[in-house]
């Protein structure tokens, strides 16, 4: 929504220098430019919460006037996938008994512009609207002056920030598990602005330290077809979305919004699934100029949190749960998780790489923390494999109504920068011999794994954790051979 020539070309330049230095030779240039970075984060992220209204857009000012730079985190968290990081809980220490031994740390990217399909569903309602001639409704008049300024897939200056502020969060949190033959050991999935999110938290860590510690991607697995890649949900070729469900939920509240905008704008004839389709500008428009998006006052709180119930319908039922082959999509992952938290060779048969996997050069047994980067689709396969954000009654989410009190909320589970934090620990429980017992956070929230006999602190023993994971141990149980079976 500004000039043509506002267009960001870098997500955020430092002065002319690059953002992630990968030769790691000149530790004083890259101590000042982590600063640097600290520094500039601070100033946007000031200008993020002072600034009052859409500089940059000619509409009407009285339409904005008293419109919040951003809105409140309630609002931000109904854009659902596309909401900026916010923890889902305090974090709460291990039990003073328990000793933190190893980490394994599993992120989403940060922050980013639309996708090019997302990008194409999304210009297609916007250029019906702004096709007609006059629109009845002055709330529309800024879409006359409209220009498209955002880029496609490649990470934002919030991603970076938020990213950043994660490494130097988990170092803060885990030092004791550093040290300079203790690294963490850094995997990405191939795409750039994954790759860039796993240089970034790097680069955090070694601000961190004060510079002492240097980090570095160590593996990264290509996202092309035939590539076995446990970080990315493209192994399954029969594992596709039902849309029944969301579908379904979406004509309970998306016609509305399309007659009252058809009034508004005579002629753009807009239709639920239009609706559905441009929602989300309102997120990225904001969350990449950080300020509020004239385009959310086009709809109510009530709505959005409509749209976002449908959203976390859709993820359900992609690679979640509610699909057949989603839980399968994670298995791979979640044996290497296995193999970690055992110190024992990987032992599956679905989507790892075997010749990685064998290596102790690109999967060491024998670190104290872990990092793996992501997408959030598979994240929710991940989540799914473990068997995480389930009802306990085995009930599918409702297409009637939405429950405020869901515990399958995507903005809880894979906003932008989501984390999930497995967390191996050594406890003294009294007897001759220390224990060791796991437990999950998800945006710093304790997982209830009670499917292992985790009491209230979320905490079970490893044996039993292993023993859980009864579907990841068998490959999936059969499901892994039904993604190739000819349909």
């Amino acid at each position: 929504m500004h000039a043509k020539d506002s267009r960001l070309t870098e997500p955020l330049p430092l002065f002319g220098a690059p953002i992630v230095d990968r030769s790691h030779a000149n530790h004083r240039q890259r101590f000042l430019r982590c600063a640097s970075l600290v520094v500039l984060g601070v100033i946007l992220s000031a200008s993020y919460f002072q600034y009052g209204r859409w500089h940059s857009c000619p509409s009407p000012p009285l339409v904005f006037e008293d419109v919040a730079p951003v809105p409140p985190e309630a609002f931000q968290r109904t854009w659902a996938a596309y909401s900026p990081y916010f923890p889902a809980a305090q974090y709460e220490s291990p039990p003073d008994n328990c000793i933190i031994t190893q980490v394994n740390l599993l992120q989403r990217h940060g922050a980013r512009y639309p996708t090019g399909g997302q990008t194409i569903r999304i210009q297609a309602p916007l250029q019906k609207l702004r096709g007609v001639r006059t629109y009845s409704n002055a709330s529309f008049d800024f879409l006359r002056y409209f220009e498209w300024d955002l880029g496609v897939s490649d990470m934002i200056s919030l991603g970076i920030q938020q990213t950043f502020e994660s490494g130097i969060e988990h170092y803060a949190r885990y030092r004791h598990l550093f040290s300079s033959d203790r690294l963490p050991f850094v995997r990405a999935s191939g795409s750039d602005r994954v790759i860039k999110s796993a240089e970034i938290w790097a680069d955090a860590i070694a601000f961190a330290s004060n510079d002492v510690y240097h980090p570095k991607t160590s593996v990264i697995l290509p996202e092309v077809d035939g590539a076995n890649n446990t970080l990315d949900d493209s192994m399954c070729p029969n594992a596709h979305s039902l849309t029944e469900v969301p579908d379904a939920w979406r004509d309970t509240f998306a016609p509305v919004i399309a007659a009252r905008f058809n009034k508004a704008a005579p002629g753009a004839d807009l239709d639920a699934e239009d609706v559905v389709n441009l929602m989300p500008l309102c997120a990225f428009e904001t969350i990449f100029h950080r300020a509020t998006s004239p385009l959310c006052n086009l709809f109510a709180f009530d709505e959005f949190e409509a749209h976002e119930y449908y959203s976390d319908l859709s993820r359900y039922y992609k690679t979640g749960h509610g699909n057949p082959l989603g839980p399968i999509q994670g298995v791979g992952y979640v044996n290497e998780l296995l193999a970690r938290l055992t110190s024992q060779p990987v032992q599956d048969h679905t989507q790892t790489n075997s010749t990685l996997d064998s290596s102790p050069d690109t999967f060491p047994l024998n670190r104290t923390f872990y990092a793996d980067f992501s997408h959030d689709n598979q994240m929710v396969a991940i989540y799914s494999g473990l068997g995480l954000f389930q009802r306990e009654d085995g009930r599918a989410p409702s297409v009637e109504e939405m429950n405020p009190g869901r515990r399958w909320r995507i903005s809880r589970m894979t906003p932008f920068s989501a984390r999930m934090v497995v967390e191996k620990m050594a406890c003294d429980d009294g007897s001759d011999e220390e224990r060791e017992y796991v437990r999950i956070l998800v945006n710093d929230a304790v997982q209830p794994l009670t499917f292992c006999g985790a009491g209230p602190d979320g905490v079970c023993a490893l044996d039993d954790f292993v023993e859980s994971q009864a579907y990841a141990r068998g490959n999936g149980n059969g499901d892994w051979s039904k993604c190739f079976e000819l349909e």
